[in-house]
Order: structure tokens, then C-alpha cells, then sequence
């Protein structure tokens, strides 16, 4: 749908939506004409809302490609995940709580070891803990390049954002991580002309880091991966006349909210409670939130069918606390399929739920995958959720007289 064509429509309400992620929540049975993890698991909650719902499958990207987080939920957001492609490194920086500018050239960096030889033993330095590795990038942080500034955020462990801020620097580079051990780290190289000088002041970085670090051991040396710049993207208020609130715990999620012009709000822990918790304390101040549940893809991604079963019923549990709050609207889908026999993301359609007062209920008491397959809103597009949801939340005016 066309973007201003939407926006000509918007009207304001004082209605609430809530969108809940299940990361990677399409499963596959295991075996035929078995039942998936969101078939198999016991989700009371789920199956009553879906009752009262409208169900369906979406497409992140598009048929038969499977999609990483960031396009998954850039689709989900009403985004077109072929036009606003990010890079990696963007989303890590943006994930890492940096405030990227339009100067600003991020990657994602780990600790590797090097041996004797020059050559990585280990891609991921011994998983060093997160203080050990804020040392280092402590020291890290002591590097000058000439007309440039250095930014390192700690991530988690032997990972890092590594950003670099000067005034024309562009994004075509090569990686440095051979992603396999027993060869020395690639050499950075500018892929087109305009890059050349971004490509100059990172090797004076990293042929820094290399001196600077080589007493320390097992992190002696970085890699670096994912350069990308910042996209420039339509806000929530500006696109949807929403203000938008997320609740993500990993750097990931919180990023690509941050990109959309959303507020990530802090959290006091790192548990689905403290998840609700956030949703409950601020929801006078927002109206719509973005909740996010990764792991239910860590399961996925893991083989860990049972897990997967088990953390879907973790949020069935929570969900009378989302009830309780009344929303207007409640959307609960996943930004890609992670089945746990593939271990991995995939390409199959993902699960959808859609309920408001005035959504044309399916009658259909149970949610998961084949019961979506035969729901009224069918296999869509993920890009025309966020329409939806605003018509189910009466936000979008009539079209002509």
C-alpha cells in the first residue's frame, strides 16, 4: 500500500495496540502429519483469543525466502524489507543503545585469538565474559585515526559495535572475519571508489588494535563484519500517527524499533516478566506497544522442540496481564518461522493473529499453523499488518465519497 496514500487516511483515536512477537514462531511437525511446537503446546489463552479472532499466515519477504530478523521485522512494522534494507552493522550499534548519525559507519565486531602464526584459533576469543571484555575495549577506545572519531559498545561477551564517525564515508567494504579458523583475518578492502576512504581509516584502526592488544590473551585481535550506514526511514508517528513504545531485551530488537522512531523502554530485568512489568508501568504513555519474545527462536534455532513447546506456554501464561489491560487491538505474530527440526530460520509462512471488537471473528479455536492456513484472512503480505491493525483500531478514514 501506498505510503502517503495510508497516511491521507489517518484519523486520531484513543485506542491501543498491542503487537506481540514470538520470535521465529512457525514451526514444522516432526513428523508427518505430527503437530508443530505451537500445535502441540498448551496455550489456553492463545486458543481463546483466537477464537474470538481473525487468523492467517504471513510472508515476511517473499514466498519461499527465509528472512533474518531484521527484514522479518521491518515487514512486520508495515516497512518493505526489499526497499529499507539494513546492514548488520547498523542494527548492532542501534541494538548496543548507540545513537547512530548520518556520519556514522557501524559493523559488528568480536574478540578473536590469534596464534603464534597470525592465524584465528578461535573466532570468538573463549567467549571472555562481558567485563573482561570492556577492558579491553576500554583500551581499544584509546586508538586516534586521523579525521575520524572511534565508538566501541559493548554487546555481550567477546562482542562489540564498532562505529566510525567522519563526513563521507560509505558502506561497500569487505569483512575481515574468514567465519572459519586455521587462516589469518581477511584484509579490508573498499569495494567501490567511494568507500576507499572508510577503507583507509578502519585498516589504521584495526592495524592499531592488532598492537594494542597483542599482550592479552585469548582476545588479541578483532574482526569486524556488517559495515552499513544508517537508512533513513519514516517514523511510526510519521507514517501511522502513532506513538510507539517497544519492549525488546536483546540488541537486535531494541535496534530496529529505534530505527522506526519508536521508544525503547528500559527494563528492570531480563525476564518475559519484567517484559510485562515495562508494558503495565507505561501504558498510559503510549499507544502502541511492540513486545518481543526471542526464545522462542533461540529454541527453534537450537533443535529444542520441547523448548520452543515450553516457551510458547510461558507467554500463553502471561497473557492474562496483557487482558487485564484492555487493548483495543491485539496482534500476535512472528517476524519468520524457526522449526526446530531445521534448526534454523525458514522460509514458511508464519502464524497471525489479529483481535479487536470489530474484527469478523473466524470461530476457529485453536492457534497454530494449519488452523491460520484456514482463517479468513488468509496468507498475506506481513507489510499489511500495521493497515489492519489501524483499521481494527479505527484509526483509517473512509476512501472517497
Amino acid at each position: 500500500m501506498d505510503a502517503n496514500f495510508l497516511k491521507n487516511l489517518l484519523l486520531s483515536a484513543e485506542t491501543k495496540i498491542v503487537m506481540l512477537i514470538l520470535d521465529g514462531l512457525g514451526g514444522l511437525p516432526r513428523q508427518p502429519d505430527g503437530m508443530t511446537e505451537l500445535e502441540t503446546a498448551h496455550k489456553p489463552n492463545l486458543d481463546v483469543l483466537a477464537k474470538r479472532a481473525a487468523l492467517g499466515l504471513t510472508i515476511p519477504v517473499a514466498p519461499g525466502i527465509t528472512p533474518g530478523s531484521g527484514p522479518g521485522h521491518l515487514a512486520l512494522f508495515g516497512y518493505d524489507p526489499l526497499q529499507h534494507e539494513i546492514g548488520r552493522g547498523a542494527m548492532e550499534a542501534l541494538g548496543a543503545d548507540f545513537e547512530l548519525g548520518p556520519d556514522d559507519l557501524a559493523a559488528r565486531g568480536n574478540f578473536c585469538t590469534l596464534d603464534a602464526d597470525g592465524l584465528i584459533s578461535d573466532r570468538r576469543a573463549g567467549r571472555i565474559d562481558t567485563a573482561e571484555a570492556q577492558l579491553l575495549i576500554d583500551r581499544l577506545m584509546t586508538i586516534t585515526v586521523p579525521d575520524a572519531r572511534i565508538f566501541i559498545q559493548p554487546v555481550k561477551e567477546h562482542r562489540f559495535a564498532f562505529i566510525i564517525r567522519s563526513h563521507d564515508l560509505h558502506d561497500a567494504l569487505s569483512e575481515t572475519d574468514p567465519q572459519r579458523t586455521g587462516v589469518a583475518p581477511l584484509p579490508l578492502r573498499a569495494l567501490n571508489s567511494a568507500s576507499e576512504k572508510a577503507a583507509r581509516l578502519v585498516n589504521l584502526f584495526i592495524d592499531q588494535a592488532r598492537e594494542n592488544l597483542k599482550p592479552y590473551s585469548p582476545a588479541n585481535m578483532v574482526l569486524l563484519r556488517g559495515f552499513a550506514k544508517l537508512p533513513v526511514l519514516p517514523t511510526f508517528q510519521e507514517k501511522y500517527g502513532l506513538n510507539a513504545a517497544a519492549i525488546a531485551i536483546h540488541g537486535m530488537y531494541r535496534g530496529v524499533a529505534r530505527l522506526v522512531g519508536m521508544h525503547v523502554l528500559d527494563l528492570i530485568g531480563n525476564t518475559l516478566d519484567d517484559e510485562f512489568d515495562a508494558l503495565e508501568r507505561h501504558w498510559n504513555e503510549y499507544d502502541f506497544f511492540y513486545l518481543h519474545v526471542k526464545k522462542t527462536d533461540t529454541c527453534g534455532e537450537t533443535g529444542d522442540f520441547e523448548g520452543k513447546v515450553k516457551a510458547i506456554e510461558e507467554v500463553d501464561a502471561s497473557l492474562p496481564r496483557l487482558f487485564a489491560l484492555k487493548p483495543d487491538v491485539i496482534i500476535v505474530a512472528g517476524d519468520h518461522s524457526s522449526p526446530a527440526i531445521l534448526k534454523s530460520h525458514s522460509w514458511h509462512p508464519v502464524p497471525l493473529l489479529i483481535f479487536s471488537p470489530y474484527v469478523r471473528s473466524d470461530g476457529i479455536a485453536e492457534f497454530g499453523e494449519h488452523s491460520c492456513s484456514h482463517g479468513s484472512l488468509g496468507t498475506i503480505p506481513a507489510t499489511q499488518i500495521m493497515p489492519l491493525a489501524l483499521a481494527n483500531a479505527l484509526r483509517i478514514a473512509k476512501y472517497g465519497a
